[in-house]
């Protein structure tokens, strides 16, 4: 029991409470006998003075020389030393010493007391050298008709009050040498009774933290202590049953993630691999009994072990290793105190795949009819100035050929220009530089007011800001704007409106193109940006569209951090919002 911290704090501050307790204890006894006995001392001394003072006062006015023997009959039978002063403080009895060897005791401190103090008496003790021991002095003055007429002092030894006062001392550094080791033994006696549940209490707590949740607190005492058994057993109780529930789901996760498709890793910001699932040891050189011994080298890609080290938020890359190509998901999460983030890959080698046979495809199958489309567009042209037996016949003809020529070759165009969007390198080498979208929006319609005007349209710039300023390329730009433009020209009937604006709202610039035309329905308005999607075929192909024109302008809206929004009501027209970033510095870069 002793061993323990709780039971020598509680023992030591039992012994020290007893300890400080006796010592103030004896302290206080001793002082209060002392003062006790000193002020008896001192009552006893003044009252003999008072009594010699009324026998001896007639005769010290007197100056009787009797006064000697008087006295000496008075000191014999109270046992005490007295003295005699005249008026001046010159001795003229003393009972001890022969007053030729006395000084004047005026200056004497009871003395001079007893003459300026209104109590009418002085105190004072001294060593006293001949007798050697301590004396206690007292005086009065003798006083007749209000005149001074001398001074009468008693002394005696307080020898013996001092040694009961030793063996009081004495007595009580005794008493409390007995009860130090009387308190020690009290006090185990107190710490084991008292502190017995609370070591009951430790020990199982012990166990607990140790990991064996089957322990129990079993108290019985009625106190505090059995409150705080219970509650630590209802909180070993709720503990276990919450980490059996983290085990559990531990399990269905960590089976979960093992079954999955996709390939996990966790990483340290150090590149090593700290674990991983069955597929990443499938696809990835890595031993699943050795991940902590792994790095990011088993995938060959410096790119991504530089992405790894500098990550500070969830992020994705494309990676590609071997034959296969992932999409990443990077999250970076605090583990304890070291920074790790989770690596999924989603193979997405079977898309990239399609996409890349879609892309060549399309490059393809451009490259193959230009040839011939050109072919066409040439005899066309002869066809249109040949001379024929049918003249109208052949006139709509070679216009019919010409048109349709003159339609696949802007497909073609834009298939190509599509295709050459898509590659990251040339995206990378478009001259962008901060313009001025609202001259690049009067520019477009200036270009095809003439195409309106032959549908007797009314093409009106409500709002041109000029501090319209957007970073991108500027013929791009001029690209989309026509043919959002053109577009409303073509959905409109003739005598309709259309309406265009460039203006800044909240740190974007906004280009609108609103028109009366024909509309688009609710269920087309999510799909009129796909490729190749168009909403009436035949009404498309009298147009001249080709389903190219609007993914193309998505395409270079969002190459230039741009959005594009579109509203429409079937038969009432449709309003195309285009939003870029404001560029707030005019410096070109």
């Amino acid at each position: 029991m002793i061993g323990y911290k709780i039971t020598r704090r509680f023992v030591s501050s039992i012994l020290l409470v007893v300890c400080i307790s006796l010592t103030g204890l004896g302290f206080f006894l001793l002082n209060f006998f002392r003062e006790h006995t000193m002020q008896k001392e001192q009552d006893n001394l003044i009252l003999n003075a008072r009594i010699i003072e009324t026998t001896l006062a007639d005769k010290l006015w007197r100056n009787d020389s009797n006064i000697i023997d008087v006295t000496n009959v008075i000191a014999r039978d109270t046992g005490l030393r007295i003295t005699v002063l005249d008026k001046t403080g010159r001795v003229i009895v003393d009972t001890d010493k022969p007053i030729e060897n006395l000084d004047n005791h005026l200056l004497r401190q009871e003395i001079q007391q007893a003459l300026s103090s209104d109590i009418g008496y002085g105190t004072a003790i001294r060593y006293s050298d001949t007798l050697h021991e301590n004396f206690m002095y007292t005086a009065i003055p003798v006083r007749r008709n209000g005149e001074l007429i001398g001074i009468i002092r008693t002394a005696t030894s307080i020898s013996v009050a001092e040694a009961a006062y030793a063996k009081i001392k004495f007595g009580i550094l005794i008493a409390l040498l007995l009860a130090i080791p009387i308190a020690f033994t009290l006090a185990l006696w107190l710490a084991s009774r008292q502190l017995k549940p609370l070591i009951h209490i430790i020990r199982t707590a012990k166990n607990i933290s140790n990991g064996n949740l089957s322990c129990r607190i079993h108290l019985h005492t009625g106190d505090e202590f059995e409150f705080l058994g219970h509650a630590l057993n209802k909180l070993t109780s709720t503990l276990a049953k919450k980490i059996r529930e983290a085990q559990t789901d531990a399990q269905k996760v960590s089976m979960i993630l093992e079954q999955m498709d996709n390939a996990l890793m966790l990483i340290d910001t150090a590149g090593n691999i700290h674990s991983a699932n069955r597929q990443a040891c499938r696809l990835f050189p890595i031993l699943q009994d050795n991940q902590p011994h792994h790095c990011l080298h088993v995938l060959g890609n410096a790119e991504f072990a530089e992405t790894i080290r500098t990550l500070n938020q969830s992020t994705s890359m494309i990676l590609t290793y071997r034959d296969y190509t992932f999409e990443v998901f990077l999250s970076a999460f605090q583990n304890n105190d070291d920074a790790k983030i989770l690596a999924v890959f989603h193979d997405i080698s079977v898309m990239h795949e399609l996409n890349r046979r879609q892309a060549e495809f399309t490059g393809n199958a451009a490259h193959e009819l230009a040839t011939p489309l050109t072919s066409i567009s040439g005899f066309a042209e002869l066809l249109r100035e040949d001379d024929f037996s049918s003249p109208v016949d052949s006139r709509h003809y070679a216009d019919v050929i010409f048109q349709q020529a003159q339609r696949m070759n802007r497909l073609i165009n834009d298939l190509l220009q599509l295709t050459k969007l898509e590659n990251k390198t040339y995206r990378n080498q478009l001259p962008s530089k901060i313009i001025d979208c609202g001259s690049i929006l009067q520019k477009a319609v200036n270009a095809l007011r003439q195409k309106s005007a032959e549908k007797n349209q009314v093409v009106t710039i409500s709002e041109l800001a000029d501090n319209a300023k957007i970073k991108a390329a500027p013929d791009l730009l001029e690209q989309i704007l026509r043919n959002l433009i053109d577009n409303a020209i073509k959905y409109t009937p003739e005598h309709g409106t259309i309406t265009v604006a460039c203006f800044v709202r909240e740190n974007q610039v906004i280009c609108q193109i609103q028109d009366t035309g024909i509309g688009i329905p609710q269920e087309s308005l999510s799909r009129i940006f796909d490729r190749f999607y168009r909403v009436d075929k035949a009404r498309d192909r009298k147009s001249g569209g080709n389903g190219i024109g609007l993914a193309l302008v998505k395409f270079l809206v969002e190459l230039f951090d741009g959005s594009i929004e579109v509203t429409s009501t079937l038969g009432k027209g449709s309003n195309f919002k285009i939003f870029f970033p404001l560029i707030k510095s005019t410096t070109p870069t």
